[in-house]
C-alpha cells in the first residue's frame, strides 16, 4: 500500500467522533505499511460545490473550451478528486449521520466522482464499476443505535455509502460504527472506545493490501 485517501465530513471539527476513529484507523494503516502517504480531504472545511444545471453539464461536457473560468475551475476540481481516488490504494471515509443520511458535503464529493465512462460504465450486463483493486473503510457516527433494533430501518447512511462505493467498483469495504453518541458524554466516550478497539483488532495485513 502506497497511498491512503482520508475523507472527513463532520462539521464538528476536532470534536468529531467519526474523524477521531478514522484518524486512528489511518495511523494503523501507516504502521502496517511504513512509507505510505496520506491525502486528507476535509470536505467540511473545503467543500466541493453542490451540483446545479450548469455544473452538471460542465462535468459531462466532452469539450470544455466554451466553459466560463468559474465552471472550468469547478470541473477541474472534480477531475482532481477523481485522480485522487484512482491514486489511492485505501480509502477511509469518516461520516457523521445527519438527519438519517450523509452530510451534504460528502454527498457532493460522490456527485463529483461518480462519472459515467470514468469511474463506472454501462454495459449490456448492466453498470460496471471502474475503480477496482482498492480497500475502503467507512467510519460512521450516529446519535442513536442503528445497527439493530427499531432504528435499523432508518439508517439511510451506511447502506447508501456501501452502495455508492460498490457501484464504482470498490467492493472490499469494512464498516466501523460509532453508535449512541447522543446518549451523553459517557456513552459517547464508550462508543468511541469500542470503535477504536474494533479498529485495533482489524486484520490489516490481510485486508488492507491493494
Amino acid at each position: 500500500m502506497h497511498n491512503i485517501l482520508l475523507l472527513t465530513s463532520s462539521p464538528r471539527g476536532p470534536a468529531s467522533h467519526s474523524t477521531k476513529v478514522a484518524r486512528t484507523l489511518v495511523d494503523r494503516l501507516i504502521a502496517a505499511h511504513p512509507g505510505a502517504s496520506v491525502t486528507h480531504r476535509d470536505l467540511d472545511a473545503e467543500p466541493l460545490p453542490h451540483l446545479d444545471g450548469l455544473l452538471l453539464n460542465a462535468l459531462s461536457a466532452a469539450n470544455r473550451n466554451g466553459l466560463s473560468p468559474q465552471l472550468l475551475a469547478s470541473a477541474l476540481r472534480a477531475d482532481a478528486a477523481i485522480s485522487q481516488l484512482f491514486a489511492a490504494d485505501a480509502i477511509v471515509i469518516a461520516a457523521p449521520m445527519i438527519n438519517f443520511g450523509l452530510p451534504t458535503t460528502l454527498k457532493a464529493w460522490f456527485d463529483h466522482i461518480l462519472r459515467a465512462g470514468t469511474t463506472f460504465r454501462y454495459t449490456d450486463a448492466g453498470p460496471e464499476g471502474l475503480v477496482t483493486g482498492k480497500k475502503a473503510y467507512v467510519v460512521t457516527a450516529t446519535g442513536g443505535v442503528y445497527s439493530d433494533g427499531p432504528m435499523l430501518p432508518l439508517d439511510f447512511q451506511a447502506p447508501y455509502l456501501m452502495q455508492l462505493l460498490n457501484f464504482i467498483g470498490v467492493t472490499d469495504v469494512t464498516h466501523v460504527a460509532v453508535e449512541g453518541v447522543a446518549f451523553g458524554p459517557d456513552a459517547a466516550a464508550k462508543a468511541v472506545e469500542a470503535a477504536v478497539a474494533q479498529v485495533q483488532a482489524l486484520p490489516l495485513a490481510q485486508t488492507a493490501a491493494a
